[in-house]
């Protein structure tokens, strides 16, 4: 499995955000790195919410100077459209952040079905067990919080494996451990995630 990197070597945006490299991500990374290559001057990324799409977007931007557009299923087609032409002759990159590619995002208008279809596709996937436990170190320590190994391990092998159900768990034993001014630990961890509902009760050793 690849080294976990904190942060990339492009210029972080905002100053004091990381994102984390993983093998879940990492094709998608070297794709956003290499946008000289590119065959046509688009690209879409596409992946869960909270994934960190929109920071990796930002730091590609930042790196390229090229254009982003956010939620890109919402924008008006025509106004996509003409984005896409209008990189194509300034020979600028054009990154769309969208939730799914063709054929999940309908896309009504034919010029811009072809486009699209002819752009790259970066690809954010569900995190793996090294970006789990690495997510979870990283937020953790953002929130001033001292969560421990053996917490980390079991939280990333207990919770849903998603970006989201990671920000909701830090979220959580953030705001529990400070209104019962308890310190992080498993069967702290265990009973608040519980009682919220983010794990499924099962015979666990701890």
């Amino acid at each position: 499995m690849s080294q976990i990197a904190l942060p990339l070597a492009w210029p972080a945006v905002p100053r004091d955000d990381a994102f984390l490299v993983s093998p879940s991500n990492a094709r998608a990374v070297h794709l956003l790195d290499h946008w000289g290559t590119w065959s046509v001057r688009a690209a879409l990324l596409v992946g869960p919410r909270k994934s960190g799409r929109s920071l990796l977007a930002r730091i590609f931007a930042a790196k390229s100077g090229g254009t982003i557009i956010d939620e890109a299923e919402q924008v008006p087609e025509a106004e996509l459209f003409h984005a896409w032409n209008r990189a194509q002759a300034e020979r600028m990159p054009l990154l769309m952040i969208a939730d799914a590619a063709p054929p999940v995002w309908t896309i009504k208008l034919p010029d811009l079905r072809s486009r699209i279809a002819a752009s790259n596709v970066a690809v954010i996937e569900p995190p793996d067990d090294a970006l789990m436990r690495s997510l979870l170190e990283h937020l953790f320590a953002r929130r001033g919080l001292d969560a421990r190994p053996d917490l980390l391990d079991w939280l990333a092998s207990r919770i849903e494996r998603s970006h989201l159900a990671v920000m909701r768990t830090v979220d959580l034993l953030d705001q529990e451990a400070f209104e019962r001014r308890k310190r992080l630990s498993i069967p702290f961890a265990r009973n608040a995630l519980l009682d919220a509902g983010l794990i499924a009760p099962r015979r666990d050793v701890a």
